[in-house]
């Protein structure tokens, strides 16, 4: 298994990857709009609020684009997936054959460590 390039962890998202090397994956919730955002940061990019919390996230999701690049044992697929929390955010594809994938399908996150750093939330068919 490839080993994913390491986040850079800045002190508001710091939660967001100590839940990551839980196995929990977090957003950040605003309570003045009730609206639920990926990146995780301080202020609500849709009220501009900084009443936020983390919530836990269902890490169930579909599958809403993807590309696979490279060929072989370096391919490997971006995907852009909505959570049922309905935030979309960008994601890596594993454990699939890529040419089973389809929008619409349904996922689930897992996982995988990073070279240095945390884990990281990446996504596989459910």
């Amino acid at each position: 298994m490839t080993r994913l390039i390491a986040a850079q962890v800045l002190p508001e998202s710091l939660p967001y990857w100590q839940a990551a090397d839980r196995g929990e994956l977090l957003l950040k919730g605003c309570r003045a709009c009730g609206q639920v955002h990926h990146y995780p940061r301080d202020v609500c990019p849709f009220c501009l609020s900084a009443d936020t919390e983390w919530v836990p996230a269902s890490g169930r999701g579909t599958l809403y684009s993807y590309s696979t690049m490279g060929a072989g044992d370096k391919a490997y697929t971006l995907a852009y997936v909505t959570l049922a929390e309905g935030v979309t955010l960008m994601t890596r594809m594993v454990d699939c054959d890529p040419a089973q994938l389809h929008v619409d399908m349904p996922v689930r996150v897992v996982f995988r460590p990073s070279q240095g750093g945390p884990a990281v939330p990446v996504f596989a068919p459910a």
